[in-house]
């Protein structure tokens, strides 16, 4: 079985290395199974830092398409015809997709018009907001999809409530804990942890990515605002991509006590979370991580792609309300945060049942 596995940006990479680790794993025990990995962005792609496979404990891309841009239409139209030229030159039985993205989507309908088989990591996930380009593009490829990799019962009930064919669903838990479990012992203290002063368990760590959110300045000068008051002094740790870097900046707030950084190599982010005090964030993957760490977690959103993180992990949603962020930094900084239970099939073996099934199949 020859498999394209296609990545179309950094954090698909965090889902996509135990898959070939399971799939080298398969081939060392005898199983006619390999894989090429497919990365849709440019090789010099700044956020593909120089750590990033090692890290991972991965090989590098087999292939980079080159692709980058922000206009979905324009992209997705260049990541199409460019598959089908990375098809035509190193044939494939299965393409396997990971989360929501354009590429995800791009990838996933070239391979069905070839009448290839088409495999989704992470499907079932809803926001139910259309107006949200990753839900058009989770939608598409579910509806498309002939293995349907599910993370948890919320996804199987919302592809089951689509009329997904059930044979497709497959619950096979929650890949990125696969990655966490991986390098939990592996994680690394940065050399200017203790530069700035920090101590495991006396900071605050704050990312931000949302585009949407960013825009909002008032917004978000309300919700750092509330931040900076809480924490009263206590370090926020704020590793940002330079678009957030400008955006937060931009808002003239005085806050002694921020530390702003590049973004961190894998190992020493994970560190970072276990770490934390708290984290305030606008990423599910973080939120999943924290849950896992059982660590308290503040995400700056209404919805979780994984409502486990909120049900029974340490996730906490309160939207773009400062009055909602207020409450729960409250609770959080006088240590009454509730504590994980760790969700179904969060056990490191995700990615053992994806290739087995496969292999069955």
């Amino acid at each position: 079985m020859k498999i394209t596995i296609v990545s179309g940006a950094r954090p698909n990479f965090m889902k996509i290395a135990p898959i070939c680790r399971a799939i080298d794993a398969a081939r060392e025990a005898g199983k006619k199974i390999s894989y090429r990995l497919v990365y849709t962005g440019p090789q010099d792609d700044t956020s593909l830092d120089a750590s990033l496979f090692s890290d991972l404990a991965m090989k590098r891309p087999d292939a980079y398409l080159g692709i980058s841009g922000h206009d979905h239409s324009q992209v997705a139209a260049a990541i199409m015809l460019a598959f089908e030229k990375e098809l035509d030159a190193n044939p494939a039985q299965v393409v396997l997709v990971v989360d929501d993205m354009t590429a995800t989507m791009s990838c996933a309908i070239v391979a069905k018009k070839r009448g290839l088989k088409v495999a989704h990591v992470i499907a079932g996930t809803r926001s139910f907001d259309m107006n949200m380009p990753r839900e058009v593009n989770r939608t598409i490829v579910d509806a498309i999809s002939d293995y349907l990799f599910t993370a948890g019962m919320v996804a199987n009930r919302n592809l089951n409530q689509e009329g997904m064919i059930p044979e497709y669903i497959h619950y096979v838990g929650n890949i990125l804990i696969d990655t966490i479990r991986y390098n939990r012992h592996r994680l690394i203290q940065p050399l200017w942890f203790p530069t700035l002063g920090l101590r495991k368990g006396n900071y605050l760590l704050l990312t931000l990515n949302r585009r949407d959110l960013l825009e909002k300045k008032a917004v978000l000068h309300s919700l750092l605002q509330t931040l900076i008051e809480k924490a009263d002094g206590m370090p926020i740790v704020a590793p940002l991509h330079p678009y957030v870097e400008k955006a937060v900046k931009s808002l003239d707030l005085n806050i002694p006590n921020l530390h702003i950084l590049p973004p961190q190599s894998y190992l020493h982010f994970g560190f970072l979370i276990n770490q934390a005090k708290g984290i305030v964030t606008d990423s599910g993957n973080i939120a999943e991580e924290a849950t896992f760490l059982d660590v308290p977690c503040i995400t700056l959103n209404t919805y979780a792609e994984h409502p486990e993180t909120w049900r029974i992990g340490t996730n906490e949603l309160v939207g773009e309300n400062s009055f909602a962020l207020s409450a729960a930094l409250d609770k959080l900084l006088n240590g009454e945060w509730k504590h994980a239970t760790l969700p179904d099939r969060w056990d490191g073996r995700t990615a053992e049942r994806i290739v087995q099934t496969l292999l069955n199949e």
